[in-house]
C-alpha cells in the first residue's frame, strides 16, 4: 500500500503509518486512541479489526460494534476519512477453532461502516468468493495470519475499494 500510493501514484509527501500491534482488540485500540492515531492527526484512518475481537464469541459482538463505533467516531473528529476493513478469513487447522463468530464481526464492520458513512474494504466476501467454501489455506501462513500472498491480495483488495489501482506487478 505504502508503494502505491507514495511511488506508483507520485504522492511523494503522503506518509503513511502503521500503527497497528498484533493480536490487538478494538478495546486496545481505543484504550490508546491518542498514541495510535490522534497524535498524528491523520489525513485517512484505516482500521482494520475483527479477527482477534472474535475470540470472544457471540457475546462480544455488541461490545464490538459499540467501540469500533466510537472509533470511527473519534477518528472523524480529526477530520479524517474513515475506511473499515472486514477481517479475512481463517482457517479451522487450529487445535481449536476459537473464531467460530468470526463471519458475525464482519457483518458488525459492514454495519458500522454503512451507518457512519466510512469506506468499507470488504475482505471478508472477496477471500469467500475467492475460495468458495474453501478454507484459505493458500493465502495463510498459519491458522489466522495471511502469508505474502494473502497480504497481497489484501492490499489489491483495499486498493480496487479505494479506487487507486492495485500493486503493479514486479518482473
Amino acid at each position: 500500500m505504502h508503494e502505491r500510493i507514495r511511488w506508483e501514484l507520485d504522492r511523494l509527501r503522503d506518509i503513511v503509518i502503521n500503527s497497528g500491534v498484533s493480536g490487538w482488540r478494538v478495546s486496545d485500540v481505543s484504550a490508546s486512541f491518542e498514541h495510535l492515531i490522534g497524535r498524528f492527526a491523520p489525513g485517512v484512518v484505516s482500521i482494520s479489526l475483527g479477527t482477534n475481537d472474535a475470540l470472544a464469541g457471540a457475546d462480544g459482538l455488541a461490545d464490538f460494534r459499540r467501540r469500533l463505533t466510537d472509533l470511527v467516531r473519534r477518528s472523524a473528529d480529526l477530520g479524517a476519512l474513515v475506511v473499515l476493513h472486514t477481517p479475512v478469513l481463517t482457517t479451522s487447522d487450529a487445535p481449536v477453532n476459537r473464531r467460530t463468530s468470526l463471519a458475525a464481526y464482519a457483518e458488525q464492520v459492514r454495519a458500522v461502516a454503512g451507518e457512519q458513512s466510512s469506506f468499507l474494504v470488504d475482505h471478508e466476501a472477496y477471500w469467500r468468493e475467492h475460495f468458495e467454501g474453501a478454507a484459505p489455506i493458500p493465502w495463510m501462513d498459519d491458522h489466522s495470519h495471511p502469508n505474502a500472498v494473502g497480504h497481497r491480495e489484501m492490499a489489491n483488495t483495499a486498493l480496487r475499494a479505494l479506487g487507486l489501482g492495485e500493486l503493479t506487478e514486479r518482473p
